[in-house]
């Protein structure tokens, strides 16, 4: 563990609704976790805990190793040091504990695959082709379409659906499986408002619902703001950890970036003014 990192906050420990998730083990476990790529640390001597139902936002400037991190829980990215659990066991690749919500990016509009196949991967997409069809497995399907009201989209040729209903059956194919992690990235991104606002209240009301813990990487907060529990700041190397009303101040945001930010509160969003990385948006004017 090196010196570069900000000693984490001691934030609240989330309490939202109750959940069937057991709360006797967190959903995502890191300690004393480090990655680095060559000569360059992303973060070092990170411990989280994260629980059944809680909603973490994980924010930062680009490069700061927030994809990365998801990478990490998803078992496609090694740790250079520490250790990483996911509801007790290891983090590896293909685990059916974590579903995966990808950022929104518009699909060829002469794809054929139907709604409903574009969710069923998320339960047999791991493998050669399309898993046998059965009873089972469609009402699972539609179910999860039904959880994210997409069930019109069911047989619709996803090439010819918008961006926001594409996005809706990512989640549904995230939530397939019935994941106790739900890892989000960036999955606004391109979205108007209203469809920010639609997938940002799917996947709270999954987190409610069912316990699953939910990692959002996102650059602009505000619009999933009210369903924070708490957040993760990467800078550089150095991160904090604790609740918005924590974190999101003009004192620990200049700590993180070692230079003056500011930020401001307009009614229910958070402006943040003098962050060097602009590609970084957090309300900023």
């Amino acid at each position: 563990m090196n010196g570069a990192h900000v000693t984490t906050a001691g934030g609240t420990e989330a309490t939202p609704q109750v959940h069937r998730r057991s709360r006797d083990a967190a959903a995502v476990r890191l300690r004393d976790a480090r990655l680095a790529y060559g000569t360059r640390t992303l973060w070092d001597g990170l411990d989280l805990d994260v629980s059944p139902g809680e909603f973490l936002a994980v924010l930062g400037p680009n490069g700061s190793g927030k994809t990365s991190l998801l990478r990490v829980l998803l078992g496609l990215t090694p740790l250079s040091a520490g250790r990483v659990e996911l509801a007790g066991s290891p983090a590896r690749r293909g685990s059916r504990t974590v579903g995966y919500v990808p950022q929104q990016r518009a699909l060829e509009p002469g794809l054929t695959l139907r709604g409903r196949d574009l969710v069923g991967l998320g339960l047999d997409g791991h493998r050669w082709g399309f898993g046998l069809p059965s009873p089972t497995r469609r009402q699972r399907v539609l179910e999860a379409l039904d959880a994210v009201g997409a069930r019109q989209y069911a047989n619709a040729p996803v090439g010819q659906l918008s961006g926001g209903e594409q996005q809706r059956l990512r989640v549904a194919q995230a939530l397939v499986g019935d994941p106790d992690v739900l890892l989000c990235d960036e999955p606004l991104l391109s979205l108007d408002l209203a469809h920010q606002r639609t997938v940002s209240e799917l996947i709270d009301a999954r987190r409610r619902a069912a316990g699953t813990a939910v990692l959002f990487v996102t650059h602009e907060i505000n619009p999933v703001l009210p369903m924070v529990d708490r957040v993760l700041y990467l800078v550089d190397g150095r991160f904090r950890i604790g609740a918005p009303d924590e974190v999101m101040t003009s004192a620990v945001l200049s700590e993180l970036y070692a230079t003056e930010v500011d930020v401001i509160r307009v009614r229910d969003r958070l402006l943040v003014v003098g962050a060097p990385d602009h590609d970084h948006h957090l309300g900023q004017p």
